[in-house]
């Protein structure tokens, strides 16, 4: 256990805190197995191989990913290769959950019914009853794995066609002392690409083709371009220059553009990372907002756009973000919209202190990829983590709105299951 441990610190060091998850998802496979090992051993030969090595397989598959990220560093993989496999994994152990969680179930209520004593008379109604059909413990057996099954076709529909099922969500926002020239303006946000968990590029040129379509007057893109390194986003280049705007495209940077979630050879190569990342945005014509701001002038009227580095609540996210540079410049512009990609910054440094921001943008959350949302139900295990989660929220005490995209891409999972990839049209009035 402890050289698996060394393995992953060295390999994806952000990921080390997981290592204890893991073992117990590896304790939990163990425990699954026991469940039905000896109806596997009792089938015949070529069979029971197949079964072995089904079931083991997603574990083989971590263990590859381990011990093959020491070989070749993971920013250096096939994009696609990585995403699925990924993908396979977590559907897998996600799967096998329930399947857990029921036998667990049964077994403690077996144990704690053999516990009590019972009479002659109790054991042979139980065991007429074990004649009559399935014991409890069967059942909940047998409800485990029948649920485990719809978990992972449902995990597979997500990977396959949900991802890509992108979904604009409107929104009109009221303004107090928006200027006359700027009323109606047709603000469009995207976020969280995560370009290496995209196993296809078509699906972007349906993205791009529905963002035009809307014909906004400015694109705003709210940070993590990329999941582990720059080189991620090099096949997308050519689509992503595509997306113009007569006001521009403007962009900040998420926790994951700063190439935080791999091991670097060295500093250098750490540094070269972010370059090209700048180089990168150059390329396609998008303007950075690092801790800095545009104002769009209309005659007397004006609007600022400014943009922070990400900042998080969790300390494990960086907090480059500056809010004062950021607005510096600004003080006599009536109206202002910041993007700073995590929404914890909006709680946590905008609203208490009071800064002169009308309407602040943001990720980061991707609604966590799964959820419920309907005309009376909005629910996703997100909302447990994050205060402001998906969609727009105002501030009771003040003229703060805050909006959380519920992002493009994906990470970890490459699916989603009820939180749809979004594009947002926001109209100011």
């Amino acid at each position: 256990m402890a050289v698996g441990y060394f393995l992953l610190k060295w390999s994806m060091p952000r990921y080390t805190g997981m290592y204890l998850a893991g073992l117990v998802l590896i304790m939990g496979d163990i425990y699954l197995w026991s469940a039905f090992r000896k109806r596997v051993y009792s089938y015949n030969l070529l069979l029971k191989i197949l079964l072995i090595v089904i079931y083991w397989l997603p574990l083989a598959a971590i263990g590859f990913v381990v011990v093959a990220a020491d070989i070749v560093p993971i920013i250096q993989w096939n994009d696609v290769f990585r995403n699925y496999l990924f993908g396979f994994i977590i559907v897998a152990y996600t799967a096998k959950i329930l399947p857990i969680l029921f036998l667990l179930l049964a077994d403690t209520a077996r144990i704690i019914g053999r516990s009590f004593h019972l009479s002659k008379k109790e054991k042979r109604e139980e065991i007429n009853k074990e004649h009559e059909g399935i014991t409890r413990s069967k059942f909940l057996q047998y409800l485990g794995f029948l649920s485990g099954g719809l978990v992972m076709g449902s995990m597979f529909v997500g990977m396959f066609k949900w991802a890509f099922e992108f979904k604009v969500y409107r929104e009109k926002i009221k303004i107090k002392g928006l200027p006359s020239s700027f009323k109606g303006l047709k603000i469009l946000q995207i976020s969280d690409f995560h370009l290496g968990n995209w196993g296809l590029t078509k699906p972007m040129d349906e993205a791009i083709k529905t963002i035009l379509s809307l014909k906004p007057d400015l694109i705003v893109f709210t940070g993590d371009l990329v999941t582990f390194s720059t080189r991620e986003a090099y096949r997308f280049e050519e689509q992503l220059k595509k997306l113009t705007a007569p006001l521009g495209v403007y962009a900040t940077l998420g926790n994951h553009d700063y190439g935080l979630y791999v091991s670097w050879p060295d500093k250098e190569a750490k540094e070269k990372n972010m370059a090209d990342l700048f180089d990168f945005y150059q390329r396609i014509g998008w303007k950075l907002l690092n801790n800095e701001n545009v104002v769009f002038e209309n005659g007397d009227d004006k609007l600022a756009l400014a943009g922070v580095e990400n900042w998080g609540a969790n300390k494990r996210f960086p907090r480059y973000g500056k809010i004062d540079e950021a607005l510096k410049g600004t003080e006599d512009v009536p109206v202002k919209i910041l993007l700073s990609h995590d929404p914890s910054h909006w709680d946590k440094v905008v609203v208490p202190g009071n800064y002169p921001v009308n309407l602040t943008l943001s990720g980061h959350t991707h609604g966590f990829q799964f959820g419920i949302e309907s005309k009376n139900i909005k629910w996703s295990p997100a909302q447990y983590v994050y205060k402001h989660w998906a969609g727009l929220y105002k501030n009771p005490l003040s003229n703060h709105y805050l909006y959380v995209n519920r992002g493009i891409g994906s990470i970890g999972y490459p699916g989603r299951i009820g939180i749809l990839p979004e594009i947002t049209l926001i109209e100011l009035v």
